[in-house]
C-alpha cells in the first residue's frame, strides 16, 4: 500500500520545486513564478515517438538537469531557499489573487489608488506583518523537509518507507505554506470595501 501511494505523491507534491523560478521584478511581491521546465515540456509535447527531431534537440532533452546536481537541495535553487526564507509567496495564492482576493503585499504598493483610509493600511501592514512571519516559519519547514529527502538519497539510505514519510513530510509544509497566503487573500477582503477591490483588480489588469 505504501508503495503504490510513493508515486502519485512524489508527482504531484515535488516536481514544482524543482524547477527553477523566473526572477520576480520585485523582491518584495514574493512572485517568484515556477514553471515547468522548458526540455521537459518539449519532450513531453513531442512525445518519445513524434519522430527524428535534431541532434540539438535530443541533446538538449538528455540534459534538462545538466548542472542542478550542484545544487545544496537538489529540489530547490538558491532563489527558491531565498524566497522561502524570506516568506515570499512565489505565486502560491495565484488562485485568490486572480479571482478578485486582493493580496496584502500589493494592496499597500496601491495604497494612493486605493485611496487606503488610515485605519485600512495600518491594518494591511498587520496582516503583512503577520503573514510574513507564518511564511517564514513555514518556509524553513519545507526546506528542512527537502533536505531530509536529498540526504536519503545522497547517503544511499532511501527506502520506500522513509522516502513516503520525507515526501509527505515535504508535502504538507508545501501546502499549510500555500494555505497561509492564500488565507491572508480572504483576510484582505473584509478590510477593503467592494469598491476598493474592483478598484485592485483593475489596476492590476485583470479586468
Amino acid at each position: 500500500m505504501k508503495k503504490a501511494l510513493l508515486l502519485p505523491i512524489l508527482c504531484i507534491a515535488l516536481p514544482a520545486l524543482a524547477q527553477p523560478p523566473h526572477a520576480h521584478p520585485h523582491p518584495g511581491h514574493g512572485e517568484s513564478h515556477i514553471h515547468p521546465d522548458p526540455g521537459h515540456t518539449a519532450e513531453t509535447a513531442s512525445g518519445p515517438n513524434a519522430g527524428h527531431g535534431t541532434k540539438a534537440a535530443d541533446h538538449h532533452h538528455h540534459a534538462t538537469y545538466a548542472g542542478l546536481q550542484d545544487r545544496r537541495i537538489k529540489a530547490l535553487s538558491d532563489q527558491q531557499i531565498e524566497d522561502l526564507m524570506a516568506g515570499r509567496g512565489m505565486s502560491m495564492a495565484l488562485p485568490a489573487e486572480l479571482n478578485g482576493y486582493p493580496g496584502p503585499v500589493h494592496t499597500l504598493e496601491l495604497a494612493r489608488e486605493l485611496d487606503l483610509s488610515a485605519e485600512q493600511e495600518r491594518q494591511t501592514r498587520q496582516l503583512y506583518a503577520e503573514m510574513q512571519h507564518e511564511a517564514r516559519a513555514l518556509g524553513e519547514r519545507l526546506i528542512a523537509a527537502e533536505e531530509v529527502l536529498d540526504r536519503l538519497f545522497r547517503d544511499g539510505d532511501a527506502t520506500p518507507e522513509n522516502v513516503l514519510a520525507a515526501a509527505l513530510e515535504a508535502a504538507r509544509a508545501q501546502g499549510e505554506l500555500r494555505a497561509t497566503h492564500l488565507r491572508y487573500h480572504l483576510h484582505m477582503i473584509d478590510v477593503l470595501t467592494p469598491e476598493q477591490v474592483e478598484r485592485y483588480n483593475t489596476v492590476r489588469g485583470y479586468h
